[in-house]
């Protein structure tokens, strides 16, 4: 028994690692990997596993460690800059994805309690495969990925709910007392880990955080002993291992934790994923073909449409909508954790369940290259996107304005040049496509355009050429290159440019096509600081100035709502 097991685990891991090296030639995420390692080593090709028992205990374990990691990771920061538009697109879209999921599901003759599970899951994207992708892209300060982030961290809400709500509607339990009585309890629950945690592990963190084998134990410890709490308590392991990451969310050292757990939440997770492709059945793959097309496209359309009608109702522009849009166009990993608990309360049959995996497998596939590809898919897409703009938003195209000073992205960078015009005697516009930057600017009464700067026509309309000073604090190196052809005239000498960079190679690029002075902000950032310790080193009396008026520069950014960025990582 025990040779046969080991045999066979050793066997499903070198597929995977095969099956996986092979994803990354091709640029796909690991889960679609993963997935059709399953199938191969399922009844549909090598009838591998026959230890299935083992198999399901592990993917277990790597749900419940994924949904810790998720719940270690929540950043409510992320909600408070933009929680509106967060909270407006999380809740629409689910809402409406479902419904029409809901419909599509029906008409394909699924019945009322799977279609109501798949319709669900279907609303659900995958924050891992989101986060991985922008980061790869570099797009992770980009307006349309903090939007993005702040969406995703209201679906996990809803995903705790969910969670909650369906081991209780499951129990059978018809009594509205009995039911209430439930739900007091997970709150009860709940209230006592994060107390626990608080004023208990609290405490202890001190003594624990020194040995990094310790914490990693612990942290362990308090992650599967909550969900077994929970198990125990009548609700599922999900559930409390989620509850049990969030409570730990706010301690020092939740990345070390998270750091630590990340190759042992793969690892098991890799066996979740298999163990879903080896559940489809060939009989079941040949039925669900078509309801699979049908339902991928109900994503791959649906989902975009859906934020961006409520983004663009908003008053975002139709670049940042589509952009998000593309982003959430797949099903997530809770999507097919929520299937399973289906499946396990006896809601969902295996043709269901393959039936999402094989929506999982297309969307995740295709959405990766809407992604990747995005801006370019927006250069051929821009024009028949007008729909989904506010038509009072869009700038007056005819009427030329002129500008000493053009400034592009009012944020962070922004903010200091900002200070700078005001004290200039020139005239200055700050030009942004984020509707709360947008407000501060009308509030602090500094003139604005609301604009996207990859759009030609907009650009041509700031008359970009007769300006002295033009600066970009956008990121992107392609509308960097398009404002500064814009702004250089051919034959006379035009505005000074200042634009970003993220790498040297880009850097150079812009210098080459004559602009004034790169920023790369680390770069900048460090030489910055080596002056700062340079004159601490001359005089030690200089260090209490600069701190004092450091302190007072950072409270100023606090209070226009500023915060430095920061780079949650989702393995």
């Amino acid at each position: 028994m025990t040779t046969e097991l080991f045999t066979e685990f050793g066997l499903v891991i070198i597929i995977a690692a095969l099956v996986a090296l092979l994803m990354r030639v091709l640029r796909q995420p690991l889960i679609i990997g993963h997935i059709i390692t399953g199938l191969i080593v399922g009844p549909l090709a090598l009838n591998i596993i026959h230890n299935s028992e083992i198999f399901t205990l592990f993917s277990e374990i790597g749900i419940a460690f994924l949904l810790f990691t998720v719940g270690l990771n929540l950043n409510p920061h992320v909600l408070k800059e933009y929680g509106k538009v967060a909270l407006v697109t999380g809740v629409g879209q689910v809402l409406l994805s479902t419904l029409i999921g809901l419909i599509a599901l029906l008409l394909l003759g699924i019945s009322l309690i799977p279609a109501l599970y798949i319709s669900i899951a279907l609303a659900f994207s995958s924050t891992i495969i989101i986060l991985k992708l922008v980061l790869d892209k570099g797009d992770i300060e980009k307006l349309y990925t903090k939007i993005a982030i702040g969406f995703l961290l209201v679906q996990d809400v809803i995903a705790i709910i969910l969670l909650f709500s369906i081991p209780v509607i499951a129990s059978g339990t018809d009594s509205v007392i009995k039911i209430a009585a439930l739900f007091l309890r997970a709150i009860a629950l709940t209230i006592g880990v994060f107390l626990f945690a608080k004023f208990i592990l609290g405490k202890m963190h001190k003594y624990v955080e020194r040995s990094s084998e310790f914490l990693f134990l612990v942290a362990n410890a308090w992650g599967l002993g909550i969900a077994v709490l929970f198990k125990e308590f009548g609700f599922s392991l999900e559930t409390g291992a989620l509850i049990a990451g969030i409570s730990l969310a706010s301690i020092p050292s939740r990345q070390e934790i998270n750091a630590r757990l990340t190759p042992l939440r793969d690892f098991f997770i890799v066996l979740f994923f298999v163990v879903l492709g080896s559940n489809m059945m060939v009989g079941d793959m040949k039925s669900v073909i078509v309801p699979a097309i049908i339902i991928s496209l109900v994503v791959l359309i649906g989902k975009p449409l859906i934020l961006m009608s409520i983004m663009g109702f908003m008053g975002y522009r139709r670049r940042t909508s589509m952009q998000t849009g593309f982003a959430v166009a797949q099903i997530s990993e809770f999507s097919l954790i929520l299937i399973a608990l289906g499946v396990s309360l006896g809601h969902i049959n295996q043709k269901e369940l393959s039936l999402v995996t094989l929506t999982g497998l297309i969307t995740v596939f295709i959405s990766t290259y809407l992604i990747l590809y995005s801006e370019r898919l927006h250069k051929h897409l821009n024009p028949y996107l007008k729909i989904f703009e506010r038509k009072k938003l869009v700038e007056k195209k005819n009427i030329k304005k002129e500008y000493d000073f053009i400034l592009f992205g009012g944020n962070r960078i922004g903010f200091d040049f900002i200070q700078m015009f005001r004290r200039k005697n020139g005239k200055f516009v700050v030009i942004d496509h984020d509707p709360e930057i947008i407000e501060q600017l009308k509030k602090e009464k500094i003139n604005y355009e609301f604009g996207d700067a990859s759009d030609v026509d907009f650009l041509s309309s700031l008359n970009l050429k007769n300006a002295e000073l033009i600066v970009s604090t956008i990121p992107d190196f392609d509308i960097n290159m398009l404002i500064v052809a814009e702004g250089k005239p051919k034959k006379k000498v035009g505005p000074t440019i200042m634009t970003v960079a993220h790498s040297i190679t880009n850097a150079l690029k812009l210098y080459d096509a004559g602009v004034a002075y790169v920023i790369l902000p680390h770069f900048l950032g460090g030489k910055h600081a080596s002056e700062i310790a340079k004159k601490f080193i001359q005089a030690a009396k200089n260090t209490q100035e600069i701190r004092h008026d450091h302190i007072k520069y950072l409270e100023r950014r606090k209070v226009h709502g500023q915060e430095h960025p920061v780079i949650e990582r989702y393995r």
